[in-house]
């Protein structure tokens, strides 16, 4: 359904024949579509993209202008934007500060040490009930002789 509406708004023959539903109500569909409120839409990766390279060059006036034509707010497009950014962004920059990988490495400890005590709690357990059983089968054994 996206494919059917802006910004990517592919032809509805070609969208019927690759989904393999006819074009009446894929055309039912989109005029489904068409009537809920523009931020009702759910813009798909590949549009948010476009979006924000389609509006890139713009002025304020000309992206304000397109918003409202694709019924999206200029904050959604920075939000796009910022995503974008990030995504495309090296390691390196979102590297993490050495006080964060000072507490991560202190949290890392907390929890292989208390990994190692329950472990070591659990194999305890483990040898009480396998005694247990023991110590049953040897007096159960004598009860039956």
């Amino acid at each position: 359904m996206a494919r059917l509406l802006s910004p990517e708004s592919a032809a509805l023959e070609v969208v019927a024949r690759e989904v393999g539903i006819g074009a009446g109500t894929l055309e039912r569909w989109r005029e489904d579509a068409q009537s809920r409120p523009a931020r009702g839409r759910a813009w798909t990766a590949g549009a948010r993209l476009e979006a924000v390279i389609t509006t890139a060059p713009m002025s304020e006036a000309g992206k304000s202008a397109w918003c409202r034509e694709h019924g999206v707010f200029p904050t959604d497009l920075d939000k796009w934007r910022a995503s974008c950014t990030t995504a495309l962004a090296d390691p390196e920059d979102v590297r993490a500060t050495p006080q964060a990988t000072r507490a991560d490495r202190k949290r890392i400890k907390e929890l292989e040490r208390d990994l190692l005590r329950k472990d070591r709690a659990l194999a305890e357990t483990a040898a009480l009930l396998v005694l247990s059983k023991k110590v049953a089968a040897i007096f159960n054994k004598g009860e039956d002789e």
